[in-house]
């Protein structure tokens, strides 16, 4: 299956849709915010950042909405006692061009994208960048198809820059992991410190808070939930390749190769979970039965990130998952068929070596024989934890589960200063 989205056919859409951001701004300029309404919203459902976030704001008796975009979305903020419009809505625009602030996690798209102007932003994002994003990484200003051939695609571009830039400039607050992490994203949105404190991620407080054993417990219960097929036994393995940008997907198993893996599963009695990346996913039926594979979509669980302390060895290539299961820590294998391309076409922070070391696999048969070693020698499995643990003092500066408290803090000392400013200009 090809995936869903491209930046070329999302591009070709903001430009589309310029009427209708120029129609937001002149809503915002003439409706005046709340003094302390806050809107909450994610792509990815009711969860990561943004929910660790809403916790944090709601103990402190904020007025707040989360706006949601299906009905499944609907029902898991009602399940969770939180008030929810459809954010496509009138309701859901005039809920945003209300909101002091605004808390999204991967785009402004995640609430009622024409009416964020003159709002406190909050841009949680959604993991710590391995591979190039924002303004960093040509793929973001991919022109539209149509365009590409054609002698308007220089102009388009520059466009898009200007597009792309007039957005981040939006953004009040986005919370950095490190001050390592700190830098990639002072360069990808184009922000001054200021707007980039280091406070954590709440997206990862879920992986310090309560002790392992009670982490792991509830991991575990979560992901038997999921996946009753699972039947609750043996060891979970997570494999969860990044997006393709809307290429298709080079590390799909071959049928020699899904043989191979489901022989290493079976000997060591372990299950196999495919967390494909929301926004595209590759084909990862086996050609045979097997009660060893399990597909673990965002159908199915919308954040896996509370799922990791429950699962016993990461497979992955270039997603951000590897830096939170860092914080586990798990044993992590890298899978990376294309990693030439990858580098050429979007790019790395550093090296790829600095995050996967020098020993990532090409193919599912080399990765499968690495596997078998993590799950059937414990000094290999204790070397790849150390690696994953070393990782995460590199990139984690807080491993406390108070990230959403120190954003929260963070937000209310910006949003006051946001305001002062907006009254000395009005």
């Amino acid at each position: 299956m090809m995936a869903s989205f491209s930046f070329g056919a999302g591009n070709a859409s903001k430009l589309a849709a310029l009427p209708l951001y120029a129609a937001g701004r002149l809503l915002t300029a003439v409706v005046p915010r709340s003094r302390d309404e806050w809107v909450f919203g994610c792509a990815v459902g009711i969860g990561d950042g943004a929910l660790a976030l809403w916790n944090v704001a709601a103990d402190h008796g904020h007025r707040a909405v989360w706006l949601v975009a299906t009905p499944r979305e609907a029902r898991d903020a009602a399940a969770r006692g939180i008030p929810a419009v459809p954010k496509g809505s009138l309701r859901g625009l005039w809920r945003t061009a209300r909101a002091r602030v605004i808390v999204v996690t991967h785009g402004f798209g995640d609430v009622n994208r024409y009416a964020v102007s003159g709002a406190f932003v909050v841009q949680l994002w959604h993991g710590i960048p391995l591979k190039r994003i924002g303004l960093d990484s040509p793929e973001t200003l991919r022109v539209p198809d149509a365009v590409a051939r054609t002698r308007a695609r220089t102009a388009v571009r520059s466009l898009l820059r200007l597009m792309y830039r007039a957005a981040a400039r939006r953004i009040g607050l986005l919370p950095a992991a490190s001050h390592l992490v700190r830098g990639r994203l002072e360069s990808a949105f184009a922000l001054s410190d200021a707007a980039v404190p280091v406070t954590g991620e709440p997206r990862v407080d879920v992986l310090s808070q309560g002790t392992a054993e009670e982490r792991r417990s509830t991991a575990r219960t979560l992901i038997a939930r999921a996946v009753p097929e699972w039947g609750g036994a043996g060891p979970v393995v997570l494999y969860a390749p990044t997006w393709r940008d809307g290429a298709a997907d080079p590390a799909v198993p071959t049928a020699a190769e899904w043989a191979r893996i489901i022989d290493v599963l079976t000997r060591h009695d372990a299950t196999l979970l495919v967390r494909s990346h929301p926004l595209g996913a590759g084909e990862y039926t086996p050609p045979v039965t097997t009660d060893r594979v399990h597909a673990l979509g965002s159908d199915l669980v919308a954040d896996v990130t509370p799922l990791l302390p429950g699962v016993d060895a990461l497979v992955t290539d270039y997603s951000s998952l590897a830096f939170d299961a860092a914080l586990v820590p798990l044993p992590t294998l890298f899978l990376a068929p294309d990693v030439d391309e990858y580098a050429r076409r979007r790019g790395f922070y550093g090296t790829y070596a600095d995050v996967a070391g020098q020993d990532w696999a090409a193919d599912w048969h080399e990765t499968a024989g690495q596997l078998d070693a993590v799950l059937g020698d414990e000094s290999e499995r204790s070397r790849r934890i150390a690696r994953a643990d070393a990782l995460s003092r590199r990139v984690h500066a807080y491993r406390d589960g108070g990230n959403a408290r120190r954003v929260y803090r963070a937000i209310l000392a910006g949003a006051a200063r946001h305001r002062a400013r907006r009254k000395g200009t009005g």
